[in-house]
């Protein structure tokens, strides 16, 4: 079997045109971590008029000077009032009050006394002080909020502001998730041979499927019937944008995954890539619909999802993926490049004074089934399939995972 380089299989998977997607309009405190659908523009001025921003006194800034003014009147936040300042005159302001007509600077209350009707001015300020000017926040017609902007509380804050009930958003691609492996035993079941393992890659791919911006589905474990596998991928392709299965995609005599997606009339978009983990990395399409089928591993399945997976989810809600940093690091020992492939290696890293540094501290070596090398500060080392070994002081690139 002919393994693809690895940055092909990144080519095909950036090249992917997904037609019609789905956009819904939501309510707004409901679309939060989805992504737009349009752009959000400024419907009007914001303040539309000059307006206090702290508690005080509305003056003309000539009457400075005269440092006694006479309090003409009282002018309360959300209130609309006839009164005027004339030369000599003040009116009582507060935070979010309109400016009075006449005036154009506020006296904050610490820096007066009063006496009587009058204030008696202590410490001067400067010409406008503390007045919001027309569009101090946003102007009509200014772009606030692009399109394809995933919403977060500030956007949210921002499009409450302008009275946007229910944004369009792009709606989250369904994602049916199952693993496959008849020594997988469920959450809860009881082992009842010393050849059954507890699965977790289901659980995985879930996690990663919300924490990203899909919707996941949990079809849980199957054994390695070929009929079921076909039944469930074909039922699960019908309702889901993206099946996610694991395990099923090696060369042994029961990992029936790939037969299936060809029997299903799916077209292979690539299937092994040199990469470790992962090389039986497979990736199809029917239509607008996708199945990625992740190698069996924990720690190959995990690591998969995050290269193939992520981006994928991102193109059904038209957004670049921002989601996972790459960094340089400095490396703190040496790294031994082991096999001719793109390798993403678990690491620890470390920031000090804002610069990265990484190393192999408590991270084992062996399979690609050890999970536990992501806990903790953990990133992933990459290198291609032409890089060399690393000596330390090397930069490198890194993955962020937290």
């Amino acid at each position: 079997m002919a393994f693809m380089h690895f940055n092909k299989s990144i080519d095909i998977l950036n090249s992917i045109d997904i037609e019609n997607l789905k956009v819904s309009k939501r309510y707004l405190i409901d679309t939060l971590g989805y992504v737009l659908a349009e752009d959000i523009v400024a419907s009007y001025n914001s303040p539309n008029y000059p307006t206090s921003a702290m508690d005080g006194y509305a003056i003309k800034y000539r009457d400075i000077e005269m440092g006694r003014l006479k309090i003409v009147a009282i002018n309360p936040a959300g209130e609309d009032i006839d009164d005027e300042v004339v030369s000599g005159t003040t009116i009582k302001t507060f935070t979010g009050s309109l400016m009075p007509k006449g005036s154009d600077t506020l006296i904050p209350i610490e820096n007066v006394e009063v006496d009587g009707d009058y204030i008696v001015i202590k410490e001067r300020v400067p010409f406008g002080f503390s007045v919001r000017e027309i569009g101090e926040n946003f102007a009509k017609g200014d772009m606030l909020i692009p399109k394809g902007t995933e919403i977060n509380f500030t956007h949210i804050g921002v499009m409450a502001s302008l009275n946007i009930v229910s944004p369009l958003v792009y709606q989250k691609p369904k994602i049916a998730i199952l693993s496959t492996g008849s020594e997988l035993l469920e959450l809860g079941e009881t082992q009842t041979k010393s050849s059954q393992i507890r699965s977790s890659n289901n659980y995985t791919i879930e996690a990663i499927v919300k924490k990203y911006g899909g919707e996941a589905v949990q079809l849980g474990c199957i054994g390695d019937s070929k009929n079921t596998i076909l039944n469930t991928i074909r039922d699960a392709l019908d309702g889901n944008d993206i099946v996610v299965t694991t395990g099923g995609v090696s060369v042994g005599d029961f990992d029936f995954v790939k037969d299936v997606i060809l029997e299903l009339g799916c077209k292979v978009l690539f299937k092994g890539v040199r990469v470790k983990p992962g090389q039986h990395i497979m990736v199809a399409r029917r239509d607008n619909k996708f199945i990625v089928a992740l190698p069996g591993f924990a720690y190959s399945s995990t690591v998969t999802a995050l290269i193939y997976l992520i981006p994928l989810i991102e193109k059904f809600q038209n957004t670049k993926s921002s989601n996972l940093k790459i960094v340089e690091a400095t490396l703190l020992e040496d790294f031994t490049k082991r096999q001719r492939k793109a390798e993403f290696t678990a690491c620890r890293v470390i920031v000090k004074d804002g610069n990265y540094f990484i190393d192999f501290k408590d991270k084992k070596s062996g399979t690609s089934a050890i999970m536990t090398n992501m806990l903790g500060n953990s990133a992933l080392l990459i290198t291609s399939e032409e890089d060399s070994s690393k000596n330390v002081g090397d930069r490198v690139k890194v993955m962020l995972l937290n």
